[in-house]
Order: C-alpha cells, then structure tokens, then sequence
C-alpha cells in the first residue's frame, strides 16, 4: 500500500471474541495497524513495545490493532486458538486480530512480521514499516521511527520518513496466496 492512499474496508475476529471493522476505529485521531505474528522471535521482540505505544498515546486517540495473517497449519502457535492463549496470558489491551485468509496483509502489501502501517485521522497511510532500529535490544534503540511518525500525525505534520524498510520474519503466505 502506497503512502497517501485510503485505509479499505476490512472485517476480522478478534482475540477477545469481537469482529471488528475498519469503522469500529472511526473516532480515534489515528489508527496503527501492526501486522505480527506469535512465532516469529523478531515479533515476540517487540510486544512489550506495541504495549507501551498503545498505553502511551491512548489519551491522544490512538488506537493500536495487531493482525496476524500467518499461515497456521504450517505454523501451529499462530493458530487463532494459541493467539486467544497468547492475548489472555499477557494481558496486553490492544486488539489482536485474525487475518486466516491474508487479504489484509496482502492489500497493504505487507512482507514482514512486525510491520507497522500509520493512518492519519482521514484514514490516510502516512507511515509504513519498522518500529525502531534495534529489534534484538529495547535498550539499544536510538532510532524511533514509528514513535516518531505517531507523534507527526497525532499533531496534523506530514511525517518525515514515511517509508523505513521492516525487520523481521516473512510472512507466511498460504500455498498458493503469496502475492505477485
């Protein structure tokens, strides 16, 4: 998905046992979509961050939704049911969704296990891809590229660096689904 272009309409199960929609999002200020996954050691590296990003601008409006598209017969923990077991062990507040049949991640052309896509409050992408620069250590992070995109839309500016490419896992595309 390209920077600038309309959030689509989408419809998914949640953990929680809700289905959401893109216009169950429709008064907060911004809406930052993470495409993640259970298994991938690059996205189990930054929940603990997602959550400190939802606590931290859930006053400003954001609201924070995780999506997992993987393909969970190849990889049993990214099942729907170990995602259920994952969200109620952590406690984490923001929605994690189901994408079983990847037509979320491909319309947002996603390639990665984390990566971030920002909307602005007209529903615009505004920043695609890595959180920070340093997946393996929280401590050692000096870039804060998706904390600093937030900040710009939250305040009405265009982002700086709209595009940083994303570190992780690929995502693991059903038999016949990987995109062209």
């Amino acid at each position: 998905m390209q920077i600038g272009k309309k959030l689509f309409k989408f419809e998914l199960p949640g953990t929680n046992g809700e289905v959401y929609n893109n216009f169950d999002f429709a008064d907060r200020s911004a809406l930052l979509i993470i495409i993640t996954c259970n298994h991938c050691p690059y996205a189990n590296a930054y929940w603990s961050r997602i959550n400190k990003l939802s606590t931290r601008y859930e006053e400003d409006n954001l609201a924070v939704v995780c999506i997992n598209p993987n393909d969970s017969n190849r990889y049993p923990d990214d099942s729907f049911d170990n995602m259920r077991k994952f969200m109620k062990s952590s406690k984490y507040e923001f929605v994690y969704l189901r994408d079983e049949s990847q037509v979320i991640a491909k319309k947002l052309k996603a390639t990665r296990t984390p990566e971030a896509f920002l909307f602005n409050s007209k529903r615009e992408l505004v920043y695609r891809g890595a959180i920070d620069d340093s997946w393996e250590n929280a401590k050692a992070v000096t870039r804060v590229y998706l904390e600093d995109a937030i900040e710009m839309s939250l305040d009405g500016l265009e982002v700086d660096f709209p595009e940083i490419q994303p570190v992780g896992c690929s995502i693991k595309w059903l038999p016949g689904n990987e995109p062209s």
